[in-house]
């Protein structure tokens, strides 16, 4: 079993790089099924969805948009728990389909968030694909068009997902080891 200190805290390898990019591979061919013929903008979750988006995208045809938005959620130079606003919508959605590309979804209150705030600009539909969701977590009603992998309410790291900004590059998904 690969162990990997990180931080301050172990993990140990969890979901494997191939297993990911098959999945990553299933998630792209349905999605080129349901939205063929339509006016597609693709929107990743910085920062975590970085590698995801990467993958996903270099298996949709290229009449598709891509771009990558930031969450502010700050007050001063402390972070509040709390999303305040969308960094990075440049892009005229209105009347698109947007399919927002996140890493993970755990309790759902950031994507509730972020959908609230896209539809302010009158996309035709908005949909979620997401690498991981943790079902135990879930809080919200929000469907979830396509989900990758369905994970215990684990903490995870790896392929984007990092633990106090470290972890990000790792190509394998991790999960802490409890002490």
């Amino acid at each position: 079993m690969e162990v990997r200190k990180i931080h301050d805290k172990k993990f140990k390898i969890f979901i494997p790089n191939a297993e990911i990019r098959t999945v990553i591979t299933g998630m792209a061919d349905k999605i080129n099924r349901d939205l063929e013929g339509r006016d597609v903008i693709f929107m990743g979750i910085l920062n975590g969805a970085f590698m995801f988006a990467a993958e996903l995208i270099k298996q949709i045809p290229p009449n598709c948009q891509i771009t990558f938005l930031k969450l502010a959620s700050y007050a001063g130079t402390s972070s509040t728990g709390t999303v305040k606003r969308l960094i990075g919508i440049n892009e005229d959605i209105h009347d698109k389909t947007v399919v927002i590309l996140e890493d993970i979804v755990d309790t759902g209150i950031t994507l509730e968030n972020i959908i609230k705030q896209l539809k302010g600009y009158e996309p035709g539909e908005i949909r979620v694909a997401t690498l991981l969701h943790k079902p135990e977590a879930y809080l919200k009603d929000i469907t979830l068009d396509y989900v990758g992998i369905e994970i215990p309410n684990d903490f995870v790291v790896g392929f984007g997902l990092d633990y106090e900004g470290f972890g990000r590059n790792l190509a394998d998904i991790y999960r802490v080891v409890e002490p």
